[in-house]
Formats: structure tokens, C-alpha cells, sequence
């Protein structure tokens, strides 16, 4: 019988405990109720956790198994090609001497084990520079959100990388399903012609829904649009192990139609500002490509109802408090 996802991730952080040693573990490691288990950031500077570059070669090898232990192969992929990012926006900015560039670094990224992976409930983060990966294991489930993916530069200007575009399909499905409305659903789709400066929730630990636009619903597209839209959530949900990314399909499907929308900001010309949200009742994506003259994206994807695994975590603790009952 195949193992679980949740017994990967239990075997893969028991070896990261195993290298970690007594430094790398009093860094790393902390109880899993710690008071700022839900603050998060995609800025760069340091964290909470051990940083990858004091870790041994041998431990961030650990550590960055079981963070693909928890992400699909395309999220793996993505997830260190955002890290080898912060090292291209080092040499450019270095080259022109902008102050702060020492801070890039591709293990500038910090890495958090709360819990015990030996008990029922426990989690992992791995975050830095444009890059938050949270995975909470409550027994045999697990909830993968928040997760943030950033680019800068989104296109790399120049140098040996020149060209190299890390979140390309977040924009290009976008802008297909842009590119496939009509007039009078692109008047719904596209709610202002200036993008916001970021993405509406930042890094809030609870995401308010509704501080993000809502567009043209998924009840007024087409088939052939209906199906670009679901292209597009793909493109985040299909970050993760799919032992996540199915139930989270099941969980945007079960949404009413007209309650599901797609949001358009910003220039709709390439190379302008721009920004899309995609929101639910249970979920909400959002996509901003502004700063730095448009060549800067984020993108986060928030589970409304299992951000940090609220839901599995409340589930646990009531059948927790029913068996005490019955005892």
C-alpha cells in the first residue's frame, strides 16, 4: 500500500530533525501553539526559523525534500527557481549599486518545524524573499495555504539569464481568458484601469475576502471561457502535492457559478500594469505585476477555510473533546 502524503511528510521530517544538529534545531524548531505560528511575510530580511545558508548542504537538502514532499513537481520546480531568482536580482542589483543587494541571497530563505512530526498535528514553512510555503499536518490531511510565489524581475532583462520568466503561466492563462471575452464581458471583467500597488491581502494572517475585486461571475462565461477560467486556478492549485490540490479542485467546483468571478486591473497592453483576483466563497487567488516598471509579480492563493488548516485543526479538537466526553 502506497504512503500517504502525510506519512511522506512525517518520514521526510524526521531526517531533516535527524541533521538539523543542536543549533540548527533550537533555531528551527518551536512548539506547535507558538504565538506567531500564523505571521508571515514574502518581503525579504530575516524570520522565525533556521536560515538554508546556516544549515549544512546535507540538512537543506533534507529540508528541501520535504518541502517537495508537500508541492507537485511543477510547484517544486517553481518554488526553487523563485529562490535561484533572489540570486539573478542580487547581481543586478549589485551591478548598479542599488543599495540593500546584499540581503538577495537563493538561501536567504527560512525554514520553520513546529510540532513534533511524530504527533497527530504539526507543520513546516519555508519562507523568504517571494516565497512562502506554509504545510500543516493534522493527522492524515494536510492544508498547504497560505502560499505565496513572486518574481522580480518577472522577465530577467538582461545577463546570462536574460528572458527567463519564472511565473509565465500565471500571466499567459490570464490573459487568454482576458483575450477570449467579448465586449460586454470584458466591461464586467475589467473593474479599474489602474492596478493597485500589491495584492489586496498582503500578508495578513486572515484573509479579508473583501478587500478583493469581484469581476465578471463564472456564470456568464462560455464553455470555452469557463474552461480557460479553470485553467488559470490551475495554475496555483496544481502547485501542490495532489493529494491537496484534488480536494481544493473539488472544494472551487462546489462554489455556485455566480458566485466564483474573475477581476481585471490595470493595462491590458504586455508590459503594463496589471492585476487579476479570482475569488470565492472559499477561496481567493491574486495576481499583481506593478512595481518596478512592471516587472515584479506576486501571486497568493488563500484557502478561506483551511489557511493554517483552520478547519482540519478545529475538526481535530472537537473529536479530541467528544472522546474526553465519553471517557
Amino acid at each position: 500500500m502506497d504512503a500517504t502524503l502525510s506519512d511522506r511528510l512525517r518520514a521526510a521530517a524526521a531526517l531533516v530533525v535527524e541533521s538539523l544538529g543542536v543549533e540548527g534545531a533550537a533555531a528551527a524548531m518551536a512548539p506547535f501553539d507558538v504565538p506567531n505560528r500564523r505571521e508571515w511575510t514574502y518581503l525579504p530580511g530575516p524570520r522565525p526559523g533556521a536560515m538554508l545558508g546556516d544549515l549544512s548542504p546535507a540538512c537543506r537538502q533534507q529540508v528541501m525534500a520535504l518541502m517537495e514532499a508537500g508541492l507537485s513537481a511543477a510547484g517544486a520546480r517553481t518554488a526553487l527557481d523563485v529562490m535561484a531568482l533572489d540570486g539573478v536580482l542580487r547581481e543586478l542589483e549589485r551591478d548598479v549599486e542599488r543599495p540593500g543587494w546584499q540581503r538577495r541571497h537563493s538561501l536567504h530563505y527560512w525554514f520553520r518545524l513546529l510540532g513534533d512530526p511524530r504527533d497527530s498535528v504539526w507543520a513546516c514553512h519555508l519562507g523568504g524573499h517571494h516565497l512562502a510555503v506554509h504545510l500543516t499536518v493534522v493527522g492524515d490531511r494536510v492544508s498547504a495555504t497560505p502560499q505565496f510565489f513572486g518574481a522580480n524581475p518577472a522577465v530577467v532583462p538582461t545577463g546570462p539569464r536574460q528572458g527567463w520568466q519564472v511565473l509565465r503561466p500565471e500571466e499567459q492563462r490570464a490573459r487568454a481568458l482576458l483575450a477570449a471575452l467579448g465586449p460586454p464581458e470584458r466591461d464586467l471583467a475589467i473593474v479599474s484601469a489602474t492596478a493597485p500597488g500589491d495584492i489586496a491581502t498582503r500578508r495578513d494572517p486572515v484573509a479579508d475576502p473583501a478587500l478583493v475585486p469581484t469581476g465578471i461571475p463564472r456564470a456568464a462565461l462560455d464553455q470555452q471561457q469557463r474552461d480557460l477560467l479553470d485553467a488559470l486556478v490551475g495554475c496555483y492549485l496544481e502547485r501542490v502535492a495532489d493529494e491537496v490540490a484534488g480536494p481544493a479542485r473539488q472544494r472551487v467546483h462546489e462554489c455556485d457559478d455566480d458566485q466564483v468571478s474573475f477581476a481585471w486591473a490595470g493595462s491590458t497592453q504586455l508590459g503594463g500594469p496589471h492585476y487579476y483576483a479570482v475569488r470565492g466563497p472559499t477561496f481567493l487567488l491574486e495576481y499583481d505585476n506593478t512595481q518596478d516598471g512592471a516587472n515584479h509579480v506576486h501571486t497568493v492563493w488563500r484557502d478561506l477555510g483551511r489557511d493554517w488548516a483552520a478547519d482540519l485543526l478545529a475538526a481535530h479538537h472537537a473529536a479530541a473533546h467528544s472522546r474526553a466526553d465519553d471517557d
